[in-house]
């Protein structure tokens, strides 16, 4: 093993509640891929049919960035679909149906997050500034996000289309 294999990350995919994700994050059950003591969580989803992402407001206490992709790579902008998020206490509602970086300053509530329409598959993502994912509901419960866990070399192969 040289130096620095630990910094390289080979195929940090996690199985995820609703589509395949690239993930790395500084928790060390992060079945993505762990580094000990990154400063981040960042997660790349493949997003194919709507779904309820987020069903009620949440708060962190560190910034956050979603990502909102075109999936096509020659075009980030080639975006086809529409995205509902909620943003502070009173719920003011969000249409997102272009290419989108969204920033949530630590403590801005947000969600729901609703993928309304997918006319084409796109890329989501975020980067949450901790180690791990984490959100604060407005009961002040902390809800850690659940690992889904690993998968297998054979599923893999299955992604990659192999």
């Amino acid at each position: 093993m040289a130096k620095y294999d630990k910094y390289i990350l080979l195929e940090p995919i996690e199985k995820d509640q609703w589509a395949p994700s690239i993930h790395v994050c500084g928790h060390k059950e992060c079945y993505g891929a762990a580094l000990p003591e990154f400063p981040v969580d960042l997660r790349f989803r493949f997003i194919k049919e709507p779904f309820v992402m987020l069903d009620k407001p949440h708060t962190h206490e560190v910034d956050e960035l979603l990502f909102v992709l075109g999936s096509n790579l020659a075009n980030f902008f080639d975006f086809d679909a529409e995205i509902e998020i909620y943003l502070g206490e009173e719920q003011e509602k969000h249409l997102i149906d272009t290419t989108a970086i969204i920033y949530v300053p630590k403590g801005l509530a947000h969600g729901p997050l609703i993928i309304k329409r997918v006319g084409k598959p796109f890329l989501w993502g975020h980067i949450l500034f901790a180690p791990t994912y984490y959100r604060q509901t407005k009961e002040h419960e902390i809800e850690m996000r659940p690992h889904s866990g690993p998968y297998t070399d054979a599923e893999k192969r299955l992604l990659r289309g192999r």
